[in-house]
């Protein structure tokens, strides 16, 4: 495969950004090599800058579920644009995306839009310490809830810690206000409530891991955390940057019939574009200002494009059977993957059109702990040889892979195809 052009591309990179990237997995560190520059992308597919077409199974990190640069959205897009592309004001766009989210999702009564995923559980958290009055919050080895600097918290050793740091920069007084507990473990969960009684203001998770493998939890655990927070009086926040509108249009509170307090969203509401949200009831929701004393901004929050973008995508995920046609494209890719898998050289581990490749012999992994490192190695060697015959997933293997709407049998047929070739070489 020809990548001069995407070589050339990265050195230049190098000399305007950090490790010539503007966000660290795609360095390609985790697998090896440069990273490949993408020019464009349509459907399922994405080409790079050599000209080297693949079946893209990465979809922008899991927000493009109707693949790259859907007609209806373009069309909403542009025509959008063409009234003026952000005014810091209120439009009428918002109200059409909001109502479109809150009349057909039963667990948020109010929201909020943001510009990112990180930004909408950064100003969750602050809710939720607003609305109880309490500073520590709870999260999971395992799930990540991006860059903010109370949640780049990793466990140190014992059941219950506060940790350590997972960033240079981050102030060791912002970590004593995390404490970390090991996915799929109530007696952690329980031991730190009655260590810190009456002092966690939430507990954070998400419902559906998908940051660090396909950790997937069973719904009594997730039950389990909702009625301890009920009994502390603590509130459940689901993380759903991910899992919301991907698995059902109510995400994972839908599936599992969970309703947790508050609820984060990101790029998938609005098409790709930079956007997130969060919502709760409309008590909880109150404390955020103007009307409460919860601070947050954003003079891009609920820009006319992003709102467009996204009132055109979800409308296409309301039709009718949408997500279960999606989850029939997985279960025909993964059963396709695993009978040419003859020497069951790694598992997958899927959820709705969520999928994970793991070399192990374990039948199940469900936390962090469970992965092992070495096994990367493994999975290096497949990524390369699923590039060389036309197949893009997101360059680690902690890393799931997304299906769009998009994609085609030919297209599922040609990555099954591109797996037995790998598979032979790995062996």
């Amino acid at each position: 495969m020809n990548t001069k052009k995407s070589a050339e591309l990265f050195e230049k990179a190098k000399t305007y950004f950090p490790g010539g990237v503007n966000s660290p997995v795609r360095a390609f560190r985790s697998v090896g090599g440069d990273p490949l520059f993408i020019e464009k992308g349509k459907g399922s597919h994405i080409w790079d800058a050599d000209g080297n077409e693949f079946i893209d199974y990465c979809c922008s990190w899991g927000p493009l579920i109707l693949g790259h640069a859907n007609d209806q959205v373009l069309n909403a897009v542009e025509k959008t644009m063409r009234n003026g592309t952000s005014f810091g004001a209120p439009t009428r766009l918002e109200n059409e995306l909001a109502d479109l989210i809150l009349t057909n999702n039963k667990f948020i009564e109010k929201l909020r839009f943001v510009s990112s995923g990180t930004e909408a559980v950064m100003s969750a958290i602050r809710l939720a310490r607003g609305y109880t009055k309490r500073n520590k919050i709870l999260k999971f080895e395992g799930c990540y809830h991006g860059h903010a600097d109370s949640l780049l918290v990793k466990a140190g050793s014992g059941l219950v810690t506060f940790g350590n740091s997972s960033s240079a920069g981050v102030p060791e007084s912002f970590v004593n206000e995390t404490i970390s507990v090991p996915l799929n473990n109530k007696a952690g969960v329980e031991q730190a409530f009655k260590k810190f009684k009456d002092e966690i203001a939430c507990v954070i998770i998400e419902p559906v891991p998908a940051n660090n493998g396909l950790l997937l939890q069973g719904k009594d655990f997730l039950q389990f955390l909702r009625e301890i927070c009920t009994a502390n009086k603590t509130l459940l926040l689901f993380d759903e940057v991910i899992s919301g509108f991907r698995l059902s249009f109510s995400g994972a509170a839908g599936l599992y019939n969970i309703k947790p307090d508050i609820i984060t969203y990101g790029k998938i509401i609005g098409g790709g574009f930079p956007v997130g949200a969060y919502g709760a009831s409309k008590e909880i929701m109150s404390c955020v200002s103007p009307e409460g004393g919860v601070y947050q901004a954003g003079t891009l929050s609920g820009n006319p494009v992003a709102m467009r973008a996204g009132i055109a995508q979800l409308s296409q995920c309301l039709e009718k059977d949408f997500y279960k046609n999606l989850e029939e494209k997985t279960n025909y890719l993964v059963d396709g993957i695993m009978k040419v898998n003859s020497f069951r050289l790694f598992k997958m581990f899927k959820l709705g059109s969520i999928f994970w490749i793991a070399f192990t012999e374990k039948e199940s992994i469900t936390s962090a702990e469970d992965i092992d490192p070495n096994s990367m190695n493994y999975f290096k060697t497949l990524y390369h040889s699923l590039l060389e015959n036309g197949v893009y997933l997101g360059p680690s293997g902690y890393e799931v892979g997304f299906l769009s709407s998009a994609h085609t049998n030919e297209d599922l047929d040609k990555t099954i195809k591109a797996f037995g070739a790998a598979i032979k070489q790995i062996q």
